[in-house]
C-alpha cells in the first residue's frame, strides 16, 4: 500500500510564560514540544532513527523495529512506523505508564513487558529483552535509542535550531531533561559548533546513574537511567541538577497551576530545577526549555493525590505553596 503524507515532526511554538515564577524581570520560554502528534517531543527523535536505517537499507516498508522504551519514544516509534508502513515492538517494564502503553496499542505497537529483574535494574532488563527479540525475528532492527548518533542529530538539526531562531540568537540558559541524553546532546553539539554563550542545564532524576548518580529506585518513568547509555560519554552539560519524584509532581503543578500547561513528569523536573537555580540567574537573564511531553498520560500519577500519596508520601499541604 502506497503511504503518502507528512511524516515529519512539526516545528512547535515557543511561548513566554510570566506567571511562572515571582520574578517579572526575568524572561521564561517554553518549547511545547507536548504538540507533537505523538505527544512528545520524542516524535523528532523517533522520525530521525527511523531514516537513518531507511536511508542505509537496512529497514524497508514491511519491516520489523524492536525498542527498549519507558514511553514517550514507544508512543513515538508506534506512530511513526505506522506511517511509514511498519511493525513495532515496544520492549517496557512494570514501571511504564499504563496510558502510554494503550496508545501503543491502539497505534498498533505489540507490547512486550519485562517484568520486575532480580537486581533492580529495569533498563539493563529491556536492552537484553531487546536481543533476544531480535534473534527471534531475523531482519529485526533496533533503533537504539541509547546509543545511535540519530538521536542527538534530531535535535542538532532541529530542536535546536527552532529555539535560536525564535528568540533571535539570544538565550543564556536551556534546561533540559535527560535519559538517553540524545536530546541534550544534539543541543550541546549545536552550541558548540556555533559557539554560543548558552549554558545548558541537564536535568536528571535522583536514583539516576548519570552524570556519576548513585543508583536508586525510580516509579516515574522517562527521567534518568539505570545503566550509563553510550550517548551520555559525550554529554558535557555547563549544569546538572537532580530532582527528587516529590519535587517533579510539585513541579508539574506548579506549571499547570500557574501557566496552563499539563504536562509530564520530566517537565516538572525541570520546573523544579528552576526554581532551585533561580537564586544564581540573573534576573534579566534569558530561560528556556522543553515541554518534552503532555501531561494526560500522567492523569493517574502524578496528578493523582491518591497514588502520590501511596508512592511518595503525603503531598496535599504542598500544594497551596505552588
Amino acid at each position: 500500500m502506497e503511504r503518502t503524507g507528512t511524516l515529519e515532526p512539526f516545528v512547535t511554538p515557543l511561548v513566554r510564560l510570566d506567571n511562572l515564577f515571582d520574578a517579572p524581570d526575568l524572561n521564561v520560554y517554553a518549547k511545547l514540544d507536548s504538540l507533537q502528534l505523538s505527544g512528545s517531543t520524542k516524535e523528532r527523535t523517533a522520525a530521525s532513527l527511523l531514516d537513518g536505517f531507511i536511508d542505509s537499507g537496512q529497514l524497508v516498508p514491511g519491516g520489523l523495529v524492536i525498542e527498549s522504551t519507558s514511553g514517550n519514544l514507544g508512543i513515538a516509534l508506534s506512530r511513526q512506523c505506522v506511517v511509514r508502513g511498519m511493525k513495532f515492538i515496544a520492549v517496557v517494564d512494570e514501571n511504564a505508564n499504563k496510558s502510554a502503553l494503550q496508545i501503543m496499542r491502539a497505534y498498533g505497537a505489540e507490547v512486550d513487558i519485562v517484568l520486575d529483574p532480580a537486581d533492580g535494574n529495569k533498563l539493563a532488563a529491556r536492552r537484553q529483552r531487546v536481543q533476544e527479540l531480535l534473534t527471534q525475528f531475523p531482519g529485526a532492527v533496533t533503533t537504539n535509542q541509547y546509543g545511535s548518533p540519530q538521536n542527538p542529530a534530531a535535535h542538532y538539526s532541529s530542536t535546536m535550531p527552532e529555539i535560536m531562531r525564535d528568540l533571535d540568537g539570544n538565550l543564556d540558559f536551556l534546561f533540559v531533561a535527560t535519559s538517553t541524553t540524545g536530546t541534550l546532546l544534539g543541543c550541546q553539539n549545536y552550541v558548540r559548533e556555533h559557539q554560543l554563550s548558552t549554558q545548558l542545564v541537564a536535568v536528571d532524576a535522583e536514583g539516576s546513574v548519570l552524570f556519576d548518580g548513585l543508583p536508586a529506585p525510580r516509579r516515574l518513568p522517562g527521567l534518568g537511567a539505570g545503566v550509563v547509555p553510550e550517548l551520555s560519554l559525550a554529554a558535557k552539560p555547563d549544569h546538572v541538577v537532580r530532582i527528587t519524584e516529590m519535587d517533579m509532581v510539585l513541579g508539574c503543578r506548579r506549571l499547570a497551576h500557574r501557566e496552563g500547561i499539563l504536562a509530564g513528569a520530566s517537565t516538572g523536573a525541570i520546573v523544579a530545577a528552576m526554581t532551585q537555580m533561580l537564586p544564581d540567574i540573573p534576573t534579566d537573564a534569558r530561560i528556556a526549555f522543553l515541554v518534552h511531553d503532555s501531561g494526560v498520560p500522567y492523569l493517574h500519577t502524578v496528578y493523582d493525590e491518591d497514588w502520590v500519596t501511596e508512592n511518595l508520601g503525603e503531598a496535599s499541604h504542598y500544594w497551596t505553596a505552588q
